[in-house]
């Protein structure tokens, strides 16, 4: 029995050592002059694939977990309604196109009977004044009683006929002007009708490619929010894309040091998951509101508990290159330069930084 007991306190011995020494060499491995590290979980940025019109899901193209590249096809609207909408605007476009046709035709039909009035209308002028001509010669003869009262009435009578058909035929061309002008409003207007059919044509046609719903970015599709034959409203949510392009890490930092984190610093992110590489990262964001503390500090213990959000990006041509092993979720510790001249420890250095010590 007390052989038992004494080996019970040895192994406890010996895990208490144990533990000693890892939480000497944690405590060591955290406290690196020169950096600071937060707790923190890979995020990106998410968007939500949604429908611009209400109406039926036709179809899905893709599956949760998909890599797609901009432009790749998503998902499809039903279009019945729309392609009627279509084919009824294209009618509309066509009748406008041919009322177009019709008066420009009769825009040039009323031109040449303006033209017919006006020469009309110089053929008349003409004619009245020689009549008038012959008139006032007639009265002068008259008053000399050189020709016959007859012979007066005559010229007379042939004076005012031409000038009764000389203001018919100004009355004409004036007609024939009006004409003219009523023709090309015509014009103008089928012109006018011409653009709104194309408007609306263009209108409809928008919407139908809308429908078909395609990737903004390259991503991958974190979920499924609705199926084939589901009815959505405009704006309702069909798929939920991450961008996988737009990587970072979020932690807190204290006061003390996150005043001294400047955007753009250098950061190596250590994820659980792959403790024995660091992702390189720089700082993209420092919030300038703390978080977690009273809104009124009083004391310099509760300034201490002031805590600041920090986001690290990772760049995006390194996504790029292990995109099909970016996971969002995954937690980890970001490590920031805060010293420029601080030389990152063992643990923290990059495998190229590693193998160009090693040379």
């Amino acid at each position: 029995m007390k052989k038992l007991i004494i080996v019970m306190l040895a192994i406890c011995a010996a895990a208490l050592v144990f533990y000693g020494i890892k939480s000497y060499r944690e405590n060591a491995m955290l406290n690196q002059p020169g950096f600071a590290n937060g707790n923190g979980r890979l995020e990106a940025t998410e968007v939500t694939i949604a429908t611009k019109l209400s109406g039926r899901i036709d179809a899905v193209y893709v599956d949760e977990g998909d890599f797609v590249k901009k432009g790749d096809k998503l998902a499809l609207m039903q279009l019945n309604v729309l392609n009627a909408e279509l084919a009824q605007a294209q009618a509309k476009l066509s009748q406008a196109q041919a009322q177009l046709a019709e008066s420009q035709a009769q825009v040039g039909v009323k031109k040449s009977e303006l033209a017919a009035a006006e020469a009309t209308l110089k053929q008349k002028k003409s004619s009245f004044d020689g009549a008038k001509k012959r008139f006032d010669r007639a009265k002068e003869l008259k008053k000399g009683k050189a020709i016959s009262e007859q012979i007066y009435e005559n010229d007379e009578t042939n004076y005012l006929t031409h000038e009764a058909q000389l203001a018919a035929a100004s009355a004409e061309v004036m007609q024939a002007k009006a004409a003219l002008n009523a023709a090309i409003a015509e014009t103008l207007g089928a012109q006018a009708n011409i653009q709104a059919a194309k408007a609306q044509v263009a209108r409809v046609q928008a919407d139908i490619d809308d429908s078909l719903l395609v990737s903004p970015l390259d991503g991958r599709i974190q979920y499924r929010i609705a199926e084939a034959g589901e009815v959505l409203n405009a704006g309702g949510g069909v798929l939920n894309l991450v961008d996988l392009k737009d990587v970072y890490i979020t932690f807190f930092l204290p006061e003390a040091v996150a005043g001294k984190v400047k955007i753009g610093a250098d950061v190596r992110i250590v994820l659980d998951a792959i403790a024995d590489t660091p992702i390189p990262a720089k700082i993209s964001f420092v919030s300038s509101v703390a978080q977690f503390t009273p809104k009124t500090v009083e004391t310099k213990i509760e300034r201490q508990k002031l805590m600041f959000r920090v986001k690290a990006k990772i760049a995006p041509e390194l996504l790029s290159a292990y995109m099909e092993y970016i996971k969002t979720g995954l937690p980890g510790v970001a490590w920031v330069q805060i010293d420029p001249a601080a030389k990152w420890p063992e643990f923290l250095k990059l495998k190229s930084e590693r193998k160009q010590a090693a040379k």
